[in-house]
């Protein structure tokens, strides 16, 4: 038998699995979910001020943690510039501009875990 912990979607399982006998199924029992480790309180993250986030969003494309901000606000970018590195299952995952313009907003902060689709910037 072995011990495993699994976190699906938020949630951490202590699963233990048993060798099958030759069967093609191996029988498998679960625990209860444990309850999530509670997040550390977040520092506020860098914004612009109110009302001048851009019309272009730049979202994650993949959950992770935001694990460095190589553009910051007022900067300009090119198409395919990096603004954020995030850190998904110790790879570092570049989002990039999608076209050329002026960082508007930086809405994350190194450290922050995101979802799909989370706004991570904006630009004008």
């Amino acid at each position: 038998m072995k011990n495993y912990t699994i976190t699906v979607n938020g949630n951490v399982y202590d699963v233990v699995v048993e060798e099958g006998t030759g069967s093609g199924v191996a029988p498998v029992q679960t625990a209860a979910p444990k309850a999530a480790p509670k997040a550390a309180p977040k520092a506020a993250a860098p914004k612009a001020s109110a009302g001048a986030a851009g019309s272009i969003r730049i979202e994650a494309g993949a959950a992770g943690k935001v694990f460095k901000l190589e553009k910051s606000v007022g900067q300009a970018v090119k198409k395919g510039d990096a603004v954020v590195i995030l850190e998904a299952m110790k790879m570092e995952i570049p989002v990039v501009a999608p076209q050329d313009g002026t960082v508007a907003s930086i809405d994350v902060a190194v450290g922050d875990s995101v979802e799909a689709g989370a706004l991570l910037a904006t630009l004008n």
